[in-house]
This record gives C-alpha cells, structure tokens and sequence, in this order.
C-alpha cells in the first residue's frame, strides 16, 4: 500500500522497474475490481426480487463513475504532495496527463500507472459498500450524485489521512494495511449517516424482507473471498520481502475463523447454521483482517476473525433495537468489523511483519491501541457526519427517495423499465419491448412475481427474515 502504512518497513530498491512486481499488482489490481461486481451479486441476492436489478446496478454504476473522477483529480487528492495533512494535490497527476511510461511510485519498483490503477480500484469499491443500507427505497440519479460528492468530499480526503505520505494519520502512525479505516469505517459509517436521512423501508420490521436468492448471495461471497487476496496481499506493493504473503494467509485464516464463529453463535443463539450466515460471517472476517492482515501472525488472524464473527453477528440485530433501516447490514458488518480489525492491532500487532509497532500482548503497552483509536475515532465521525450533511443536500435538491408506490411496485420498474426475472412472457427481462406482442386476452392476469402483479414477491433483508421469523422470534438469526 502506500507509504502511508509502511511507517518501519524494508526500504525497496526504486532504481529499476521490477517486471515480477509489476505483473503481480496488475493481478492484484485485477482481483479488486472483481470485488465490486460480486459485492453487486453477494447484496443483489439479498434484496426482494423486485430491486434486484437497481441493487446490481448501484455498484455498477460506481465503476464507471468513480473511474472517470479518478482519473480527472481524485488520484491527484489522495496521493499527490501533502498539503496541511489533510488533502493532496500534484497538477501531474491531474488527468494522468504528467506521467511518465515507465516512472516509478516513489520507493517501490511499480510504475506509477499501476498504483493509480490498483488504488483506483478500492476508490470504486468504497461507495458501493454504501449501496447496501439503501436497498429498495432510493432514486438512481440520486444515489449517483451522492457517489460523486462523497468520494470526492470524503473518500478522497480519507485515503489521503491514512495512506499519503504526509497525511495526518500517516504521520501519526496508524496502522491500516488494506483498509480498515479508509475504506470499511468510512463506508459503513457513511450508510449510517445516509439512513438518517432516508429514512426506513415501508413494512420495516413488519413485513417479511427475505433474501430473494442465497445462492446468488453464497457466489458473491464467494468472489469477495477471492478478489480480497488481491485487496490485501496486493497492499504490500510488492513481493520481495514477504510481507504480502503473511497478508495472503491472514486473509485466509481470518475469514475462515469468522464464518466459524459467526455460524456458532447463531446456533446456540437461534438454533440454526445458515447459509446466509456462513457468507455474512465470511465477509466479516475479510472486513476485520483488512487492516490487521499485516501486522499481526496467523494466531492473531483467527482471534481476530472469531472475535468479528461473533460481534459483527451481535451488531446486526441492533437495528431493530434503535430502529434504523439498515437493509443489508452495512452498519453491522463493514463498521463494526472494521472498527474491530482496527482496534485489535492494538492488542495483536506481533512487531515482526510490515513494523515493528507491537500491540499489548507482544510487550508494546497501550501506545499502539492509543493511535488505532483516534483513526477509528476520527474517520467514524467525519464519515459520519458529512455523509449526513451530503445526503441532506441531495435530498433537498432533488429526492433522495422513491415515490410510496414506486417503491411499493419495485425499484426495478421506475428506474430500470426492466425485471430481473422473466417469469411468464417468451423474452428477456425489460419493461421496454422492440416489437409489438398480442394484448393478453381480458381475463389474463400476470403471473405471480411478476411485473404488475398484485400476488407478494418473495422477500429480502437479513438472515432473521431469511428464516421466516420477525425480531425476537426463536428462529430469528442476524445476519
């Protein structure tokens, strides 16, 4: 990762242009870009069937948008020279115009262009994580805008706090390999915020909101657990000391131990081992060994994936305690796993892997906890309250939400004109057909689940309705 994180690593030798290193974060780079599509697969599982396709294409749509901001000044704002500690900025990096073929990033043997390309692709990942405590209720061209003013407000600043050299929480020597704060904290807490603002699903807490397809929710899963080797083993930048593969099989360990340990809770919690909850477990421990997965061994990996499991299952029930509509647990997974991997450095951090920062139990005192503190602390609030504070202006100048009956006839049909399920005609998906087709005679109706029918779609949310109960039933589980 940047020389943000690297506070006490091995110097790399930046005189020549390391081909092994250089296709290994193209790999890297490739993988992270993967995650964003299964994020849209492992959340689209998860809606009603009637939002599948406006949850698909809210994280799609962060690729196209966040890659051409990114190129205009947001790699300039994240990584450029340090200004205050709080924003960079590098007129070459403006457009990636000034850049130089074969130049290097400073202090690695990597090509500028392939850490613009690698970082661009955890810039694509961020607000799409947003997406996932907004299902079924947001306008398109809202949540658009939204992607624009908060990476360019928010993310960009944050990655430039934890990650630039000169940022402030650089300088202060918070640990974060992968994106424990920058990117998981200021997501989640951003959702938070953002829910504030619009508000609860109609039927929240009353109507069953089942996952419409776990199988689609197991492959995203899946495909984060693969794309996240690139996203944390590639944030080492290279592979000449090792540390990347400590990274690699922390990530492994930690996601195991987590799935594991959020799988027994919900069974002595609510009596069942779901599958829901084997990939909500999964994503969890990936959150939580993120920005640890560099500073602490294989040992520290599984507590903290167990400890995550198990909290992050706990957390996701508090929304129908406090009653926020966080529809696909955001809140419960990304903020707290991350604050949770961010603060267990603190405690795990062996002082032999990317520094030799030690945490308490390796003899390093409080000091360490101190400064992974004031990151979570900080990146939480700021997120917080100006993801607030942006949702609020949307909302103002245009909506930020759905009319009552688009939402109650489904996102899908306003924003799309489509239907992710063809259940009785002989084409495709789409609303909008090329050729005319005969008029149904007047006594057809259409079928169930279909567009325009008045029969219940099946129903989506968290994995206590995924299990036909409401909150407080013995076969609720949290997920």
């Amino acid at each position: 990762m940047p020389p943000g994180i690297l506070t006490n690593a091995v110097s790399l030798s930046a005189e020549k242009l390391s081909p092994a290193n250089t296709g290994f974060m193209l790999i890297a780079t490739a993988l992270v870009m993967v995650m964003t599509p299964a994020l849209a697969f492992f959340y689209g599982g998860m809606v009603r069937v009637k939002s599948v396709l406006n949850m698909l294409m809210m994280s799609f749509i962060s690729l196209g948008l966040v890659t051409v901001l990114w190129v205009l000044y947001g790699f300039s704002l994240a990584f450029g020279t340090d200004h205050g500690s709080v924003i960079g900025w590098t007129g070459d990096y403006v457009g990636l115009s000034g850049i130089g073929l074969t130049e290097l990033w400073d202090g690695y043997t990597i090509p500028v262009y392939v850490f613009a390309a690698f970082q661009l692709m955890f810039a694509i990942l961020t607000p799409a994580l947003i997406s996932g405590a907004l299902a079924d209720r947001v306008k398109f061209s809202a949540w658009a805008l939204f992607i624009v003013l908060w990476v360019t407000i928010v993310y960009f600043p944050v990655a430039h706090w934890v990650w630039g050299a000169g940022g402030w929480l650089f300088e202060l020597g918070v640990i974060d390999f992968a994106g424990g704060t920058a990117v998981h904290i200021n997501a989640g807490a951003a959702a938070l915020g953002v829910i504030f603002v619009v508000g609860k699903r109609i039927g929240f807490k009353k109507d069953p909101m089942r996952p419409h397809s776990l199988p689609l929710v197991m492959l995203g899963a899946g495909l984060l657990w693969f794309g996240w080797f690139g996203f944390n083993a590639g944030s080492w930048l290279g592979n000449d000391d090792g540390v990347g593969a400590v990274a690699f099989l922390n990530t492994q360990v930690a996601t195991g131990a987590a799935m594991l340990g959020w799988l027994a809770y919900e069974k002595i919690r609510h009596g069942s081992f779901t599958t829901l909850g084997a990939a909500s477990g999964a994503v969890a421990g990936l959150v939580a060994i993120t920005p640890a997965c560099g500073a602490v061994s294989p040992l520290g990996a599984i507590a903290i994936g167990v400890i995550a499991g198990v909290l992050c299952a706990m957390a996701v029930g508090l929304k129908y305690k406090f009653g926020y509509d966080d529809s696909l647990d955001v809140v419960g997974v990304h903020l707290v796993g991350g604050v949770v991997g961010s603060l267990l450095i603190g405690f795990f951090a062996t002082g032999g892997v990317q520094s030799d920062a030690k945490g308490l139990f390796y003899g390093g005192g409080l000091a360490q906890l101190g400064k992974q503190s004031v990151g979570v602390v900080c990146v939480l609030l700021y997120s917080l309250v100006i993801s607030f504070v942006l949702a609020k202006v949307v909302d103002l100048v245009m909506g930020f939400r759905v009319s009552e009956d688009e939402e109650l006839a489904g996102v899908d049909q306003a924003a799309h004109a489509e239907t992710a399920y063809d259940y009785g005609g002989t084409g495709g998906g789409t609303a909008l057909t090329r050729t005319a087709a005969p008029a149904p005679d007047s006594g057809d109706t259409p079928a169930p689940g279909a567009a325009g029918s008045t029969a219940p779609a099946s129903q989506a949310g968290s994995s206590a309705q995924a299990q036909g109960g409401t909150p407080g039933k013995a076969k609720k589980v949290d997920a």
